[in-house]
């Protein structure tokens, strides 16, 4: 883990988080069978929608990190909120194996080139916002703190 934090500082971990959730929104209309573009699926914008949430927490983790401010509840609320989008992540990255695993079956039929290549592509990044997701978290809990406003509110002066 050490090693992983050496190479990924935090400034790097939200550098490479908003590139990759960039990269993975563009490719979640992309098509592995057909090797096109969907723009009119309902489904395909879901994953943009909710990059949005994680693109906030990047930036309040970014904001509190250089102010040198404590957490607070509406950090605490979207860090949950994460919580529930790492298992679209999760989701999204076990749909890609599940792909990738069924070449085989439809040797019979006309597939695209790239459907390797893009789909461990498209496997590569899901795997990295796993882990970058994984380490912003560790990054609060490490650099801002933890989630505990009861003792905060212990030494507060309610007379100044």
């Amino acid at each position: 883990m050490n090693s992983i934090k050496r190479i990924l500082t935090w400034k790097r971990t939200l550098i490479v988080s908003v590139i990759v959730l960039f990269l993975l929104s563009i490719f979640s209309f992309y098509g592995l069978y057909t090797n096109k573009f969907y723009f009119f699926k309902p489904d395909n914008y879901i994953f943009p929608i909710v990059s949005i949430v994680h693109l906030i927490f990047l930036y309040v983790l970014w904001f509190k990190i250089n102010e040198e401010e404590l957490s607070d509840p509406p950090m605490r609320t979207l860090e949950y909120v994460l919580y529930i989008i790492s298992l679209i992540y999760i989701y999204r990255f076990v749909e890609t194996i599940i792909i990738l695993t069924t070449y085989h079956n439809f040797e019979n039929h006309l597939i695209p080139s790239t459907f390797l290549p893009m789909g461990f592509i498209i496997l590569f990044l899901n795997t990295v916002l796993l882990l970058v997701t994984f380490l912003a978290i560790v990054y609060r809990k490490e650099i801002v703190g933890t989630y505990l406003f009861d003792e905060t509110n212990q030494h507060v002066d309610h007379w100044k």
